[in-house]
């Protein structure tokens, strides 16, 4: 079973809890993945992450800034195909919408 877990101080991590959400297809209503089930520790983790981040982050130029951004942008086109099916999957969604709408709105947000 895939598990999704936190995004903090650049790492992957489970709750603090270890527990989990079952994630639930709104296609079929199986369970295809378990979510970190996040509480208000984790959101502490990730409050003090961003806080010890900011420094770094406002030091740079605008043009370091925008830099990172497009190279997030840049990830998300290299990835394309594998960003369509998790935003079909996770919303339930025909892939042809995500293709054409979703995952390009994504990159181009950044």
């Amino acid at each position: 079973m895939k598990k999704i877990l936190n995004y903090i101080d650049g790492n992957l991590q489970e709750a603090v809890s270890k527990e989990v959400i079952e994630n639930e297809s709104p296609v079929n209503g199986k369970v295809y993945s378990h979510i970190a089930d996040s509480d208000k520790e984790d959101v502490e983790l990730a409050v003090q992450a961003a806080k010890k981040a900011f420094p770094f982050w406002s030091g740079l130029s605008k043009k370091e800034r925008h830099d990172h951004l497009m190279r997030l942008a840049d990830g998300i086109e290299a990835r394309f195909d594998e960003m369509v099916v998790a935003e079909s999957l996770d919303n339930g969604k025909p892939e042809w919408l995500a293709r054409q709408v979703d995952v390009p709105r994504a990159s181009e947000n950044l």
